[in-house]
């Protein structure tokens, strides 16, 4: 079967099963055009909410699903490749968490919305990278625990120098390689081009840029803008959609560090026999969701 002859019995099977392709920013080419929606992770899960779809095919990471899941319980929630997790969350470990709750009663604690499920569950209220700035500032406790990048957490206390945020000490494995160095030569080689990076890199990338935000956030910048060329210091996945919505102007990865090898394990192929067999289905006990609804469900309504 061809790509194109692949793509044609997706569209098939979607309409015949009632199902929505949610996708990621970070995902390959091919998987963002066959997409209903694509998206970051909140706006994914306020899509997923919003639905009418019987099923939910989401094309991302497993952490992600998982929140899908929680959020939209009437749904199926498939996820074409079960081995796409976020190496960040795979770092948390849970009775960490419940040893610092313990020592620590009045706390609240914010957990990135790709944490596993049991964080969640002991988490006052989740956040994404478009919204954590927001989150964080909702609370009235001057003291946090944030969970779990440690340079949006980092690039979050410098907004909010009012509170006092325990961030733990964990690096998106996309964002964090990005050298200083790196931004110097991009500066030299595009001097005309505007520097738009992601708060998960490094302090001395992050303060050297243009403008700082999540995925969604520098593309509407960039849609707005009317400059001409930028460099691009997030997940490479991003230039696809920046070049089909800005034809006319110019992209350059600040670093080619700017990977998620998760993000870029899904096929055409494993979006096609995700539909057709409907297998790798999320599937998350009663209990355990309904103690990760709230931190999610409070979340959305911060947004």
């Amino acid at each position: 079967m061809t790509d194109q002859e692949m793509i044609q019995e997706i569209n098939r099977l979607r309409k015949e099963k009632n199902a929505v392709i949610l996708t990621h920013n970070y995902q390959i080419p091919e998987i963002q055009d066959i997409a209903d929606f694509v998206g970051d992770s909140l706006e994914l899960c306020q899509a997923a909410v919003k639905s009418n779809a019987k099923t939910v095919i989401l094309n991302g990471v497993s952490t992600l699903a998982e929140s899908i899941k929680i959020l939209a319980w009437d749904k199926k929630v498939l996820i074409p490749v079960s081995d796409a997790v976020c190496p960040m969350a795979d770092r948390l470990d849970i009775e960490n968490l419940r040893k610092f709750k313990k020592k620590n009663p009045s706390i609240p604690v914010v957990s990135y919305i790709n944490s596993p499920v049991d964080i969640k569950a002991e988490s006052d209220i989740c956040c994404t990278t478009a919204n954590a700035l927001s989150v964080v500032g909702s609370l009235s406790s001057d003291k946090i625990l944030f969970i779990s990048d440690k340079n949006l957490g980092e690039y979050i206390a410098r907004q909010l120098p009012e509170k006092q945020i325990n961030i733990w000490q964990n690096l998106c494995n996309a964002h964090y390689p990005v050298k200083e160095r790196e931004v110097e030569a991009g500066r030299k080689q595009h001097p005309e081009a505007l520097l738009l990076v992601h708060p998960k890199c490094g302090s001395e990338v992050v303060k050297k840029a243009d403008f700082v935000g999540g995925s969604s956030e520098i593309i509407s910048y960039v849609n707005e803008n009317q400059s001409k060329s930028f460099i691009i210091g997030t997940e490479m996945g991003v230039l696809h959609r920046l070049r089909k919505n800005n034809p006319d102007k110019k992209f350059h990865l600040l670093s080619p560090a700017l990977v998620c090898f998760n993000m870029k394990k899904t096929t055409l192929k494993d979006v096609y026999f995700s539909l057709l067999k409907e297998e790798k289905e999320i599937l998350i006990s009663k209990e355990l969701s309904i103690k990760a609804l709230k931190p999610l469900d409070t979340m959305l309504k911060t947004s």
